[in-house]
């Protein structure tokens, strides 16, 4: 059953990216994320098209919806070929990807809830960018390049980066994603 919705999810997800955003019904989507199961420890893994690679644990505890979401959409492959727009280096802010139009205004088509909660910006922080509408994010990550405590609160952190920080700090405006995938790992793997 969850291979039909992965076959489904993934037609819906590369006939939106064609057109430059994902439409996703509803239903499909609703029925996709109940097959997300957030049990065992699960990494991101990027790999980026010149080859080099980062690793990201996610905080199911804090933001279960968030997390689903992004799991989702990286196993349908919704974020592979995509670009990290945006590129804030000088002084240290962030690293955004995950629109497929590229350039900023894009998304799945749909929008999930916000999961504020008290996990701090620090440098390596995963967290969704969003409008000014507090339930806007839908696929567009950032990763903190430093400390942002003034945004504490206010975005939805949903995990953090643990590997390959080194990658992260030389991504460039338009850099492309070649993969996101997810893996199941040992406990010890992610602390």
């Amino acid at each position: 059953m969850n291979r039909v919705y992965l076959i489904v999810l993934s037609l819906f997800l590369f006939q939106g990216v064609v057109r430059g955003r994902a439409v996703i019904g509803e239903e499909e989507r609703a029925a996709f994320m109940d097959t997300v199961k957030l049990t065992g420890n699960k990494l991101a893994v990027v790999t980026m098209m010149d080859g080099g690679e980062f690793r990201m644990r996610f905080f199911p505890e804090d933001a279960p919806n968030t997390v689903k979401n992004f799991i989702m959409l990286a196993r349908a492959g919704f974020y592979d070929s995509l670009t990290f727009h945006r590129v804030e280096k000088d002084p240290p802010f962030v690293v955004q990807g995950g629109d497929p139009r590229g350039d900023g205004r894009g998304g799945p088509g749909y929008a999930i809830a916000a999961e504020f909660n008290d996990r701090p910006h620090r440098e390596g922080t995963v967290a969704m960018a969003r409008s000014n509408d507090p339930n806007s994010a839908g696929s567009q990550f950032y990763i903190c390049l430093a400390p942002q405590p003034r945004l504490d609160g206010k975005y939805t952190v949903f995990g953090e980066v643990v590997e390959g920080m080194d990658v992260v700090w030389k991504i460039e405006a338009g850099d492309t994603m070649k993969s996101v995938r997810i893996e199941e790992v040992s406990p010890d793997t992610t602390e």
